[in-house]
């Protein structure tokens, strides 16, 4: 038996999740944390992780690995999220997994949609440009994730061969440009990213000793920070 604990920062929702994993077919949720917060501290992430543990019945002492939501997302909230992740890594001397966000964000919703069905996770990265990539519904990445400027013609090779579900919080933007094409989906509820699926992949990813080296590992943030410079006192 192995014990997971897996956070997601990547955007303003604040995620906790306990795992028990003791085979790639057997691995059992034992408690998460959600909170729709306009701010996330590692202060907060570091409480929510040490409670839902100690409420589960275990200490930070037995856990096996520490998952965490590797982006793309709000960079601030990448790195909390990776910085807490890494920190008691070294602190437990634990080893450290990293899922990618958007994949997360697909193993939500592939068990409702026919096998033949695309899906678009999206995170919206503000104006016209999401975050996003396409996975079949059997979980294999078909087009990589990348930073995308939304416009009418945007995804049409795949909407011409096949049925494309988008969703995630940068899907609504894409409604009015692409949503009248036959075979664009947008169902009508809500998906973010949560560390109840970073668990379940990372699960995975343990059972295959794939561990990232947490001395070098930094958040994928696809595209660079961008400061806003603060205006200049009138005096």
């Amino acid at each position: 038996m192995s014990l997971l604990i897996s956070v997601d920062t990547s955007t303003t929702v604040c995620s906790v999740a306990f795992h028990r994993y003791n085979s790639l077919i057997d691995c059992t949720l034992l408690g998460s944390y959600e909170l729709f917060t306009e701010r996330t501290s590692s202060a907060m992430l570091t409480t929510l992780i040490s409670d839902i543990v100690t409420q589960s019945g275990y200490n930070l002492a037995e856990i096996s690995a520490i998952a965490v939501a590797k982006g793309p997302g709000s960079y601030t909230g990448l790195r909390i999220g990776v910085s807490t992740a890494k920190g008691l890594c070294f602190a437990l001397d634990k080893p450290l997994i990293a899922i990618n966000t958007l994949a997360a964000m697909s193993e939500q919703v592939r068990a409702y949609f026919p096998a033949d069905y695309l899906l678009c996770p999206m995170i919206d990265a503000r104006r016209m440009e999401v975050y996003c990539a396409i996975y079949s519904a059997d979980g294999r990445e078909v087009q990589q994730t990348s930073a995308k400027v939304i416009d009418e013609q945007s995804f049409s090779d795949w909407l011409d061969k096949t049925r494309v579900v988008f969703f995630g919080d940068g899907a609504e933007k894409c409604r009015s440009l692409i949503g009248s094409h036959p075979n664009a989906i947008f169902p009508d509820i809500a998906v973010l990213p949560s560390a109840r699926t970073i668990g379940q992949l990372a699960a995975q990813a343990f059972g295959q000793s794939q561990f990232e080296n947490v001395a070098t590992f930094e958040p994928f943030y696809l595209k660079d920070f961008m400061a806003i410079k603060p205006k200049k006192a009138m005096f």
